[in-house]
C-alpha cells in the first residue's frame, strides 16, 4: 500500500512540475516578446505622420510610439517636417500623444 502511495505521490509531482514549467516558459516568452516591443519603441521616429486611408492625405501627426497611430499608414519623419505640417500644411495633432505641445506649437 506505501508504495501505491508513493507512485501516487510521484505521479502527482510530476504533473505539478510539468505545469510549472509550462508556467515558466510562459513567462518567458511573455517578457521577451514585451522586452522587443519595448525595443522597438525605443527605435521609433520621434515624430510620425499618419496618411488617411487614400494614402495621399495626412490625418494626424503623432509623437513617435503613440499607440493611436495607424502603424500601417504612419512614417516616421524629422523634428522640421513635423512642425512643417502642423503649422504650414494644417495637419491636426493627435489628440492622444498632444505631438504639438511636445514641438511647442499651440494651435
Amino acid at each position: 500500500m506505501l508504495r501505491f502511495a508513493r507512485r501516487v505521490v510521484e505521479h502527482q509531482a510530476a504533473r505539478q512540475l510539468a505545469l510549472m514549467d509550462r508556467w515558466i516558459a510562459d513567462e518567458e516568452r511573455r517578457e521577451t516578446e514585451r522586452r522587443r516591443r519595448l525595443g522597438a519603441r525605443k527605435s521609433a521616429a520621434e515624430w510620425v505622420i499618419e496618411r488617411g486611408p487614400n494614402g495621399r492625405s495626412a490625418v494626424y501627426v503623432h509623437v513617435g510610439g503613440c499607440t493611436g497611430a495607424d502603424g500601417g499608414r504612419a512614417r516616421g519623419v524629422g523634428r522640421q517636417q513635423a512642425v512643417r505640417a502642423l503649422t504650414e500644411e494644417g495637419v491636426p495633432a493627435c489628440p492622444l500623444c498632444r505631438p504639438d505641445t511636445a514641438l511647442g506649437i499651440l494651435e
